[in-house]
């Protein structure tokens, strides 16, 4: 008897989220007392209390799944710290959308709190995960060859793009402007003044052909999601978003040589299974929540994810269609490029997802916003997992 994931469609519903930022980059709380603000504050939005949780998703400790719960004084009966890097918590989402549809736990808890630019030297994301890979092909082969930074290895796919379908660093460059005018209306974004082309072409060049502001950010953030099963969100504090379809794949590990096709992600997987879960099509997304670690990171999204061919991502983005006055609202937090960047950015793309859909972005809310789409990256180009979310249980 075969599984049809599509029974799980609408069964299970986020009921809180909470998120932090500032545009100093840099938070007053860390550590366990930032944990246990995000986590009161995505209860207090759910209108629940940590006893009620029995589910707990962390992915940042030897045992951190565990450790948070003996801290929070709780017994879960499922227990999860998958990591993936920063598509970890969409991963989350899905692995907390299965358990709750077989009834294996009735309320879950997804956190990340990281202050990467308050705490000098505190290992977190991508620093984290490359100082315990030990042997392995990025050992041998790149980090010999200049490759240990996700810049450089994030350059080549850029590379390739352009040799491949003539994408222009113009056309990269317009990614980081659309993303800027979102973070213009967001009084918590790390960056909220003008940004031109020009001026992301005149900025510092980090690995060709990938310049300073093409690079996400380094800042504190921390967030929190509670998901709960849909026939109990409906009587809580606030209006559930519904998980309607998730897909999760990954190509290679961390090293960049590994990757069979440096212009295509596991999002080309991840994406259509997520959709066809939801059942949903392109033409139906309201917004786009997207990992942008770099400018490419958006561009090959828009491409797996079938929002246009693959090689037409360029011209696709060149008109502003990402921005406030485009056709596509895309990242409209200001994303990993404007808002902020921890180093592990998809809890912020659930995040904005979810308030998107609640009507709670204030001068950057997408009107009638009713199916959004949250995508998370993680590795170097390595896991992607899409997520699905809508007002209603079904279309």
């Amino acid at each position: 008897m075969s599984y049809d994931p599509r029974e799980a469609r609408g069964k299970a519903a986020i009921v809180g989220a909470i998120d932090i930022a500032s545009p100093t980059g840099m938070l007053d709380k860390k550590g366990r007392a930032l944990e246990m603000q995000m986590i009161k504050g995505a209860l207090d939005d759910a209108g629940l209390k940590v006893t009620d949780i029995d589910a707990v998703f962390s992915c940042m400790g030897m045992m951190p799944s565990m450790e948070l719960a003996e801290y929070l004084g709780i017994t879960p009966r499922y227990t999860d710290s998958t990591m993936t890097g920063g598509s970890s918590f969409e991963v989350h989402v899905e692995h907390a959308t299965a358990a709750l549809t077989l009834g294996l736990c009735d309320v879950a808890l997804i956190l990340y709190a990281q202050t990467p630019k308050s705490s000098k030297g505190d290992m977190g994301g991508m620093a984290g995960m490359m100082s315990m890979m030990g042997a392995s092909p990025m050992a041998q082969w790149d980090l010999p060859y200049g490759l240990g930074t996700p810049s450089a290895s994030y350059s080549l796919a850029a590379q390739r793009h352009m040799a491949l379908y003539g994408t222009t660093s113009e056309q990269l460059a317009q990614i980081a402007v659309s993303t800027r005018e979102w973070a213009m209306m967001n009084p918590n974004a790390r960056f909220q003044e003008a940004l031109t082309i020009d001026e992301v072409l005149s900025s510092p060049m980090v690995a060709a052909p990938l310049h300073k502001l093409d690079c996400c950010l380094v800042t504190d953030g921390a967030g929190a999601l509670i998901l709960t099963r849909a026939d109990r969100a409906k009587d809580l504090r606030r209006d559930p978003v519904y998980i309607l379809g998730t897909g999760t794949a990954h190509t290679h590990a961390m090293s960049i040589s590994q990757m069979p096709d440096i212009t295509t992600t596991s999002a080309a997987i991840s994406g259509p299974k997520a959709f066809s879960m939801a059942g949903i099509t392109h033409d139906d997304v309201d917004v786009l929540m997207t990992y942008d670690s770099f400018t490419i990171t958006t561009l090959l999204a828009l491409e797996d994810l079938g929002f246009c061919k693959k090689g037409e991502g360029g011209a696709f983005v060149e008109d502003g269609k990402l921005g406030p006055k485009g056709s596509f609202p895309t990242n409209t937090n200001g994303g990993g490029l404007s808002y902020t960047h921890p180093g592990m950015y998809g809890m912020f793309v659930l995040v904005e997802a979810v308030r998107q859909l609640r009507g709670e972005s204030g001068p950057r809310q997408v009107p009638n916003a009713k199916l959004a789409v949250a995508n998370g990256c993680g590795g170097v180009l390595s896991a992607c997992s899409t997520v699905v979310l809508g007002t209603e249980e079904t279309l």
